[in-house]
């Protein structure tokens, strides 16, 4: 396992960002390599199903057709995208070996009842998924404005520096704020992947 070294102004991190509509079957992922100092030095496109269990494939298949062995974290906007599509960040981080980190922007009482609606004939298995996220942690940023994360392969405190380091203003993290420009054009334009 790597260890994020906050120290370096180069750190490339892999974020990855999300788009899609009301009548959309599936949702853009648009990943970015940003370094920690804002430098932006790839980018990755992929897709996930509407409702579907392929978020966690995807993202990897993303992260390898990067071929970039110098990413050293994977951010990402939400474990659970694309109408419930749940990121298993434990698979991620045993599959990549580098820390895995998933922000979110509010705070919740969670998604079993949303979760059972949407799924009435088959909520356990996305269920099994949801609750294998475990419990998220609360950082509160330089900007003043909270965020919600769940971790792997780092500790909380590396965590809150990183994403120190990264929120310019807001509670959005440079890196995820432009991927999910990206996302939204690409969505837009009506393209796909």
């Amino acid at each position: 396992m790597r260890s994020l070294h906050l120290e370096k102004k180069g750190l490339r991190g892999l974020a990855i960002a999300e788009s899609f509509g009301p009548n959309s079957s599936k949702s853009i992922l648009s990943g970015i390599v940003m370094r920690r100092d804002f430098i932006i030095d790839d980018f990755v496109f992929g897709s996930t199903t509407i409702g579907g269990d392929d978020a966690t494939d995807s993202i990897l298949k993303m992260y390898n057709e990067l071929q970039r062995p110098d990413v050293s974290y994977v951010l990402i906007s939400g474990l659970i995208v694309s109408m419930y599509n749940i990121i298993d960040i434990k698979q991620l981080f045993d599959s990549l070996t580098i820390p895995i980190i998933g922000i979110s922007y509010n705070d919740s009482v969670g998604i079993d009842s949303a979760i059972k609606q949407h799924f009435p004939n088959s909520f356990e298995s996305k269920l099994s998924e949801y609750n294998k996220l475990g419990k998220r942690d609360k950082i509160t940023l330089h900007t003043c404005h909270d965020i919600f994360v769940r971790r792997e392969g780092c500790s909380l405190n590396d965590v809150r520096h990183l994403l120190d380091d990264l929120t310019l203003d807001g509670s959005i993290p440079e890196p995820i704020r432009v991927s999910q420009l990206l996302a939204k054009t690409l969505f837009e334009k009506g393209l796909s992947f």
